[in-house]
This record gives C-alpha cells, structure tokens and sequence, in this order.
C-alpha cells in the first residue's frame, strides 16, 4: 500500500492494533506502525501523539456525542431517562464494531499505562456528564452520583457486550444492564 493512498489515520490505527494484538503494545514501536500502514513516522505524528493515544482518539468525540445527546433529552427528562438517551447514543457509535472493540479491549487489558488511560478517559466522561445534568438543573450530589451511575452501566454493558459468547447488539446489553442498576436501586 503506498503512502499516497488515503485514510492514513485509519490506515495507521488498524495497523497500531494489528501490532499490538500480534506483539504486545510495549513490543511495539511507531516506525513498525508506520511501516505496517505503508507511512512514515513523520505522517503518524502528523496524527498522533504517541502510540498509546492510536487506542484513545475518538475519545473526545465519544464524551461528546454521549454529552449532547444528554443535554438534548427533553426537558421532562429525570436524570436517568437524560442518561439513556446518553447511553443510546453512544450505542450506536459501536454498531458493526465488535471485533475491533474486543481486540482493543484486550490490548488495554494486557497494559498498567493503557488501563490507567482508560480509566482517566471514563473519569473525564463522567465529569462532563455531571456538568451537562448541572446545565440541565439536576443538582449535587445527585448529578455527579447520576454521572458515575451511567459511567458504570456503561462500562459494565460495554464489558458484556465484548464477551465472547455474547451475539446481542449493545444498546441491548447496555440497557439491560441499567435495568440491572435500577432494581438494585430499588432494593429488590
């Protein structure tokens, strides 16, 4: 594959995964990403920070999506029905992503450094997300306890859906796993 042919960033970031998946991400250096997509160094940096941001760009727009789709829930919506609407939302982004998202998970999974990246990037998520319920007048501690709530049916959902003998579509697993939070919430 030449270097003049296009989408170099996806190019590079199914390169990135093939090799971390194949050798381990520490085992895994920037010039080998960028001679696998058929690019130089210079073009991955033109894209990426480092290697470890290849697993986290589309984090920015993912909070994104989930904060928008929060703050353009109706205005009769109570924190939680905020959130699903969030948490639609961000189902859909995942639709026909499976296999990719399993192989990334697992690449995470495998390093300290990328879990603890993981971790901050939910953190950051559910601070957004606290702040949209603040605009859309739910108060504290309720906003921030709403925020991690949906963070955790997330994460939670997500983690499901990768399993391996799991076939259901994600917007699926990830609402029966706020079903899951909402009975314990109601102590049953």
């Amino acid at each position: 594959m030449g270097r003049w042919e296009p989408d170099a960033r996806g190019r590079l970031a199914s390169a990135a995964l093939e090799l971390y998946s194949e050798r381990g991400y520490e085992q895994t250096t920037v010039a080998e990403i960028a001679k696998r997509a058929g690019l130089t160094e210079r073009t991955f940096f033109r894209h990426y920070a480092d290697k470890r941001e290849v697993l986290f760009a589309g984090a920015g727009d993912l909070q994104e999506l989930f904060v928008q789709a929060v703050e353009g829930a109706p205005e009769s919506a109570v924190p939680v029905e905020a959130l699903t609407a969030g948490l639609d939302a961000v189902c859909e982004v995942f639709v026909d992503r499976r296999e990719y998202a399993r192989r990334r998970h697992a690449v995470i999974a495998a390093n300290a450094e990328l879990r603890e990246r993981e971790l901050i990037k939910l953190a950051s998520m559910s601070a957004a997300l606290a702040a949209a319920l603040r605009r859309r007048g739910v108060a504290e501690p309720a906003a921030s306890l709403a925020a991690e709530a949906g963070i955790a049916v997330f994460k939670v959902g997500f983690e499901r859906w990768i399993a391996a003998d799991e076939e259901r579509e994600m917007a699926q697993v990830v609402r029966e796993s706020l079903d899951g939070l909402r009975t314990v919430a109601r102590g049953r």
